[in-house]
């Protein structure tokens, strides 16, 4: 009578263990596949806003180079700042070139060389034009002047 109590515990404990056992891999396998459609839904949002921000930059860089000359021998700027100063005072000269081989100024005041955006100070005793020269190394070359005036 004991051998007979014992089998029938044991075919209850199999079922349970067998539909258990498919319950849990089902529930497994439905997290998994859960699990895994968010993170490449993820994923594929974070690459197409990644290019949509490479798109943005690459069109900033392009309208930056255009702005800066893009790929033409060109003077960008010539400037002093302020355009008048007292006796004594300092100013800004600042100049820009693209594609420029070698700057010159006249007169020389500073060392200069080709620069997008470059700018120190001067003091002139009286009113005195700058002129910058630049060329690109193929036989041409621009110029451009301002008059800076002391007071």
């Amino acid at each position: 009578m004991l051998g007979a109590d014992n089998p029938e515990p044991n075919k209850a404990a199999r079922k349970i263990w067998r539909y258990g056992s498919i319950l849990i891999l089902i529930v497994a396998i439905f997290s998994g596949w859960t699990v895994w459609s968010r993170w490449q839904e993820n994923r594929d949002l974070e690459y197409k806003a990644a290019q949509q921000k490479a798109a943005k930059e690459h069109d900033a860089d392009e309208k930056t180079i255009d702005t800066l000359g893009g790929n033409r021998f060109e003077i960008i700027s010539f400037y002093a700042s302020p355009g008048i100063i007292r006796r004594g005072d300092s100013a800004q000269l600042c100049y820009g070139v693209s594609n420029t081989k070698n700057v010159r100024l006249d007169p020389p005041v500073e060392s200069v060389w080709p620069s997008y955006n470059r700018c120190f100070d001067i003091s002139p005793a009286k009113d005195t034009t700058y002129t910058l020269t630049a060329d690109d190394g193929n036989g041409n070359s621009k110029s451009a002047s301002f008059t800076l005036r002391v007071q």
